[in-house]
């Protein structure tokens, strides 16, 4: 007869509840593989598989009673390492979603806007377009499949218990930040700038010509010439997402390593 006793059912409680913590932060903040349109029950059930795979690779764990003050101070050390890991994926992605943002109000699609389950708020449709075709090149090149080993190494570079993290990595993930700023800006720049000087000039024939109003001219002339830049900006779209993709992702292994305490 199989008998199990307190002891052993404590090791498996903390083999399973600590990794288990930090694959559920990390998939509440990533943004592809925690996207808002997958059922939790699926998210806790792909987290739980991970952790039955990754369970038998980590190093050994504290001998720590998970109902303690130490335990729960584990715990939330797992929580900042995955929500962490998360947002720097979340910053990756969001660069693309600025850049239609800025080309949507250069070409007078502000209006153009719907409720986004992402960000529980309006978003241009630009933006939307842009999002869902990057969603789409980070599967098509398996960046879901790096992250997920990234994920799974983590524990290693990272192992459970290690008493404290280094407060220079959430520093680092906070300067990240402004990647959202810079890429979404390079990304619409030659838009928004040859837009620009459309609307410089279409301000310089409405005070010559009073009839050419910005509602009978402006507007379709904004529009049709934004169209047409968007089809040519479309041509080296997969080089620009090659480049955010693997700066995200080495990024995204810096973190984990600058994690570690000194």
């Amino acid at each position: 007869m199989l008998q199990v006793d307190f002891a052993q059912l404590h090791a498996w409680l903390v083999m399973f509840l600590w990794p288990f913590t930090r694959l559920t932060a990390f998939l509440a903040a990533a943004p592809v593989l925690g996207h808002n349109s997958v059922p939790r029950q699926v998210k806790v059930a792909f987290a739980f598989m991970l952790c039955l795979v990754i369970a038998p690779t980590l190093p050994p764990l504290p001998a720590v009673p998970v109902l303690s003050w130490a335990g729960l101070g584990i715990m939330v050390e797992q929580v900042l390492v995955g929500v962490a890991m998360g947002l720097s994926l979340r910053v990756m992605l969001t660069a693309v979603q600025a850049a239609g943002e800025y080309i949507g109000l250069q070409m007078g699609l502000a209006f153009a806007t719907f409720f986004s389950p992402d960000t529980g708020a309006n978003t241009m449709i630009l933006s939307r377009l842009f999002y869902m075709i990057t969603l789409l090149m980070f599967l098509a090149v398996n960046g879901h499949l790096v992250v997920i080993d990234t994920l799974a190494s983590s524990f290693q570079t990272l192992p459970i218990g290690l008493g404290g993290l280094n407060a220079g990595a959430f520093e680092m993930l906070v300067r990240y930040g402004g990647t959202i700023f810079v890429s979404g800006l390079l990304l619409a720049l030659p838009l928004v700038a040859a837009l620009l000087i459309i609307n410089l000039t279409l301000g310089i024939l409405n005070r010559s010509a009073p009839q050419l109003t910005v509602f009978s001219v402006g507007f379709p002339t904004s529009l049709t010439v934004g169209i047409f830049l968007l089809m040519v900006l479309m041509t080296d779209f997969g080089r620009f997402l090659q480049g955010l993709f693997g700066d995200g992702l080495a990024f995204l292994r810096a973190l984990v390593e600058t994690m570690a305490p000194v």
